[in-house]
C-alpha cells in the first residue's frame, strides 16, 4: 500500500488543489491532505477552518483524508509512515522551486516527491492572488469550491 502526503497551506483551497487530490487519489492507495502553516504567508483562514473545508470537499474520495501538519513536511511524512510527497506545479517557476524542496526533503529523510503538472485550466490559479483580489470584492467562485467561495464572501464583507 502506497501512502502519499499532499502538503500545503491551502489558504484558500482551490480547484487546482482539488484536481491534484483527485488525480493523486487515482494514483495512490491513500492520500493525506496535510494542512500546514506557511510562515511566509498571511492566512485568511484558521487551520481548523481549512481542515473543515477540505474535509467537506474530499468526501467523494474514499482513500483521502485531511490532517493537521504542525511542523516540517518530512517529519509529518515520517510520523504517519507515508511513502511519498505529492506537489502540484503550474509552471517552470513552480517546477524549479518544488524541485529544490523535493531534493532537500529527499536528503533529509529519503522520501521521494512526485510532481503533478497542473492541467491548463488551473495553471493560472494562485491562492495568494485569489486572496488578494477577493479582498477587493472580486468574484472568485469559479476558482474555488463552493464552500470556500461562501466563506471568503463572509470574510471579505
Amino acid at each position: 500500500m502506497v501512502k502519499a502526503v499532499f502538503p500545503g497551506s491551502f489558504d484558500p483551497l482551490t480547484l487546482g488543489h482539488m484536481d491534484v487530490i483527485r488525480r493523486a487519489a487515482k494514483l495512490f492507495d491513500q492520500v493525506v491532505v496535510a494542512v500546514g502553516i506557511n510562515t511566509s504567508k498571511t492566512g485568511m483562514f484558521s487551520t481548523e477552518e481549512k481542515i473543515k473545508l477540505i474535509t467537506d470537499d474530499i468526501q467523494e474520495f474514499e482513500n483521502a483524508e485531511v490532517a493537521k501538519m504542525p511542523g516540517l513536511t518530512v517529519e509529518f511524512v515520517s510520523s504517519i509512515e507515508a511513502d511519498v510527497i505529492i506537489r502540484g506545479i503550474r509552471n517552470v517557476k513552480d517546477y524549479e522551486y518544488e524541485r529544490d524542496i523535493a531534493e532537500l526533503n529527499r536528503q533529509l529523510s529519503g522520501v521521494e516527491t512526485v510532481l503533478l503538472p497542473a492541467q491548463a485550466i488551473y495553471q493560472d490559479i494562485s491562492s495568494s492572488n485569489l486572496k488578494e483580489v477577493a479582498k477587493f470584492g472580486a468574484d472568485i467562485s469559479h476558482f474555488v469550491p463552493k464552500n470556500v467561495s461562501e466563506l471568503i464572501k463572509l470574510k471579505t464583507k
